[in-house]
């Protein structure tokens, strides 16, 4: 059963979803990447839930994210995906707020140098936007690419953040 609710943010709606016990899910309505199980929507695995703790907790965390009362989230958290991507969203959640990283220092910092493009398709799979950073990590160049929920959004979360986006210069 995935538990669910819609909620207002200055993105636009975004839809929270649950196991009951943890966040499992944050999207951007229209979105690039959505959960599989919008494809096949079935109304028997889904139960609108706007009581659910976990729900309403996320509701409040965000609305005090998004004026300037919160900087880290704190919530259980279920995102589903392979090993490979749970480590890297793992990662995610130690970039500081205001902060920017690229795809090859996240591929660094999951051991995996040499898989940076690996590494940005697990980022661009993240099911908890926003909570879970990914917006947070940006071309070696300083370039905003990579972000399901738009360029637009990422740029907007950035400049809410105060973000130095921090351009490496070209080797020599």
């Amino acid at each position: 059963m995935i538990l669910y609710n819609w909620i207002s943010s200055p993105l636009g709606e975004l839809l929270l979803t649950s196991d009951g016990d943890a966040l499992t899910g944050l999207y951007l309505q229209g979105q690039t990447t959505s959960p599989e199980e919008f494809e096949t929507w079935d109304a028997d695995d889904w139960d609108e839930a706007p009581q659910l703790d976990v729900l309403v907790q996320t509701q409040v965390q965000l609305h005090e994210y998004f004026t300037h009362q919160r900087q880290e989230f704190n919530l259980p958290l279920k995102p589903q995906g392979t090993k490979f991507q749970q480590q890297v969203w793992q990662h995610l959640l130690h970039i500081p707020f205001g902060t920017t990283i690229s795809y090859g220092t996240l591929a660094q910092r999951v051991g995996k140098t040499s898989l940076s493009r690996a590494v940005g398709a697990a980022n661009g799979k993240n099911p908890i936007s926003i909570i879970i950073p990914c917006h947070r990590v940006i071309a070696a160049d300083g370039k905003l690419t990579g972000y399901a929920g738009g360029i637009d959004r990422k740029q907007w979360l950035l400049h809410h953040e105060n973000a130095k986006i921090t351009v490496r210069s070209p080797l020599l």
